[in-house]
């Protein structure tokens, strides 16, 4: 089904354009997609397309909120505000409960704590909230021992950051952002969207599985007391529909940093440029010092609530792995519906593609089309 392109690419980004069209033109296109890109800070691309969507829609990005969070968290640490290697009770003393008082704040970034969920698993209220997320995870006893392997904390790793930031500076991770990254740059990417941007927002859609994604997701849900079950929130009592809770207002307004930024992917394009790349006249965000202790590998091996391997830096995905024409420091983060965004140091390109539909396998990471898309960027940028 072919689909109109909107927007501009920068000279010698022309292939760019024709990759996203050529996408959109397939039988997998997502309807509502943006695509945007910055090298070395200068804006690229910005391309969009899907009926009602423009170039500045919002919509609910799920774990692409992750990134935003962790930035935070690594500018915390470069000031010397939080240390990698102290232990998390040492900020928050309640964390050391049930044998989890010797994790340290780099392991809790590595997705190490072995508090994936709770026992009976979260409302979707409680999932719309940090603090209260935060307040029944200090009690939970891990799955396993703390620093020994890993597994995403999908629905939660932002709660448990967020509070041991709280702990220590007296304010939340949303007003930290706002206040450094957000707001002087003009971002549109929210952790919490105020009201008057509500006429803005489009909500995410769902995307019917096929008989064999069913199945396999059936199979899941048969399992909801293990790993995996207690990381997607499977043991619940009414397991949390995606789709209803990224399109409710609470979840918009509240902002969970694990899973309800609201944005479009100018604004999480433009937050990774800000982190690399003089970006409105000001300095890049993160020295590179910071960028080398928070990117690269940190996790080889499995992951025990995806199965993936090899999946994380600290509180960023590890993108080199999957994505080879990447450099080794590229961070960043996907989100549920199978969007991306990124800062490549060594190329200085920074990358977002964002969509309304849910890919499957859903809450996975990046839907396959960013490989194609971002390659393209990656092309075109070493060329200019």
């Amino acid at each position: 089904m072919s689909q109109d392109v909107h927007g501009t690419v920068a000279e010698g980004f022309e292939g760019v354009r024709e990759e996203f069209a050529a996408f959109l033109a397939e039988e997998t296109y997502a309807p509502g997609a943006q695509l945007a890109a910055y090298v070395n800070g200068r804006q690229v691309v910005d391309l969009w397309a899907g009926e009602g969507v423009e170039g500045s829609s919002l919509t609910t990005l799920f774990s692409i909120s992750k990134g935003a969070a962790h930035l935070v968290v690594a500018l915390l640490v470069q000031d010397g505000v939080l240390d990698l290697d102290r232990t998390v009770a040492s900020y928050w003393p309640e964390f050391a409960a049930e044998g989890k008082d010797r994790l340290t704040l780099r392991e809790l970034l590595e997705h190490k704590a072995g508090v994936v969920g709770v026992d009976g698993g979260f409302s979707a209220e409680e999932l719309a909230d940090d603090r209260l997320i935060a307040t029944r995870l200090a009690g939970q006893k891990p799955l396993w021992e703390p620093g020994t392997a890993y597994g995403y904390h999908g629905w939660v790793i932002g709660a448990l950051t967020g509070e041991v930031v709280r702990r220590v500076t007296g304010r939340s991770i949303h007003e930290l952002y706002e206040e450094r990254v957000r707001a002087p740059y003009g971002l549109d990417f929210h952790l919490g969207l105020p009201e008057e941007l509500e006429p803005r927002w489009r909500e995410v859609q769902p995307l019917v599985p096929t008989p064999a994604q069913a199945e396999a997701l059936a199979a899941r849900a048969a399992e909801p007391d293990s790993i995996r079950g207690v990381a997607f929130n499977l043991n619940a009592p009414e397991p949390v529909d995606m789709v209803a809770f990224a399109n409710t207002r609470l979840v918009r307004a509240l902002g969970p940093t694990s899973s309800g930024g609201v944005g479009n992917a100018r604004g999480v394009a433009g937050m990774y440029a800000a982190a690399i790349s003089t970006l409105d006249g000001r300095p890049p965000l993160l020295a590179p010092g910071t960028v080398a202790e928070f990117a690269g590998l940190r996790t080889p091996g499995t992951d025990l609530a995806t199965g993936q391997t090899d999946h994380f830096g600290l509180g960023f995905e590890y993108l080199a792995g999957r994505y080879p024409f990447l450099g080794p420091d590229a961070f960043g983060h996907s989100g549920a519906t199978g969007s991306l965004g990124f800062a490549d140091p060594a190329s200085g390109v920074a990358y977002a593609y964002t969509r309304r539909r849910f890919a499957f396998p859903s809450g996975e990471g990046a839907s396959p089309e960013n490989g194609r898309l971002a390659e393209s960027v990656l092309r075109a940028a070493a060329t200019v």
